[in-house]
């Protein structure tokens, strides 16, 4: 299951989609709004997508993480729009017949996702500023003062 959503994620549900007889593993990461990044305070966070980019991205990664390990079922579930402090943003859950396998497996999307798919984070900070965060930069971009910025080019 791949899926970007405005709603909240539903992990439960996300988890059971997952399970299976078969596997004797099931590793769940939910990645979630935090207040400080790099010693500064963030107040909220906006994803934005190139949503068909990011959907077909996402199902190709789970295609190469099924080449490398035994994988049941797996799911991942973005969310776009604005995101309080302690909101979840992104959700990845994996079978495998054993744990160190959904463990690897489960590392190697979230790992993957922040590096090629097309979602696009703005930190908005306490003191007024913004700054995009581009994928796979791991880093922020330009600050920009006051509210809200442009989209990210």
């Amino acid at each position: 299951m791949i899926h970007l959503t405005h709603e909240p994620i539903d992990y439960h549900a996300l988890t059971e989609s997952v399970r299976s007889p078969q596997a004797g593993a099931v590793v769940l990461f939910l990645g979630t709004v935090r207040e400080f990044t790099d010693g500064r305070q963030t107040v909220a966070l906006d994803y934005e997508a190139y949503s068909a980019m990011a959907v077909r991205k996402m199902e190709e990664l789970i295609e190469q993480a099924r080449a490398q390990w035994p994988i049941e079922h797996a799911a991942i579930i973005h969310r776009l729009g604005r995101m309080e402090l302690g909101d979840i943003s992104v959700a990845v859950a994996v079978s495998t017949p054993h744990r160190h396998q959904a463990f690897d497996a489960g590392r190697f999307l979230i790992d993957q996702l922040k590096i090629v798919v097309p979602i696009w984070k703005k930190e908005n900070w306490a003191d007024g500023t913004t700054e995009w965060v581009h994928p796979g930069s791991g880093s922020p971009g330009i600050a920009i003062p006051g509210t809200l910025s442009e989209s990210p080019s």
